[in-house]
């Protein structure tokens, strides 16, 4: 069975309150048709990264995502996961500010994990930055996980 880690942005859809733009609330859509139909399809895996940015926050909310994440592995941490993610952020591929963006790809690419399942297109799952993120993997020795959001693992519909 393949693995997903499972990264903070998306438990943060699935728990933020609905909304109301049509495009927000359109992916919340998608991501719970995700969690609800395609999740059982895979090994999830996490890392306490996320858990820490997914206690963070409104209390409500945060309880609410640390509950969705309850019972899914934890990823070890290694030094080899810091050399990683440091590598990314000296080529100045994501903005300081991004360092558990970088964290995450790393303990995927780490611990050989098949996807990476993201809403962030902001820092992770950005054509404009995928392939450089790539070639750090790629010089490091180190697996290239598929990133990519729940639109893209969505099963289509066999009828259309």
């Amino acid at each position: 069975m393949p693995t997903i880690y499972i990264e903070t942005s998306i438990v943060s859809y699935l728990r933020q309150r609905p909304g109301t733009q049509v495009v927000a609330a359109a992916r919340q859509v998608l991501r719970h048709k995700w969690w609800d139909d395609e999740r059982p399809n895979y090994e999830l895996v996490t890392s306490q990264y996320v858990i820490d940015e997914a206690a963070d926050g409104d209390p409500d909310l945060s309880a609410r995502r640390l509950e969705l994440l309850d019972g899914i592995p934890l990823l070890t941490a290694d030094p080899g996961i810091e050399r990683i993610a440091s590598e990314i952020m000296a080529r100045a591929i994501l903005p300081p500010k991004a360092l558990f963006d970088a964290l995450h790809i790393a303990m995927t690419a780490y611990h050989r994990v098949d996807y990476l399942l993201t809403s962030n297109c902001r820092h992770i799952a950005n054509a404009r930055i995928l392939q450089r993120i790539h070639r750090v993997l790629n010089d490091l020795g180190v697996p290239i996980p598929i990133i990519c959001t729940p639109e893209e693992m969505v099963e289509n519909d066999p009828k259309s």
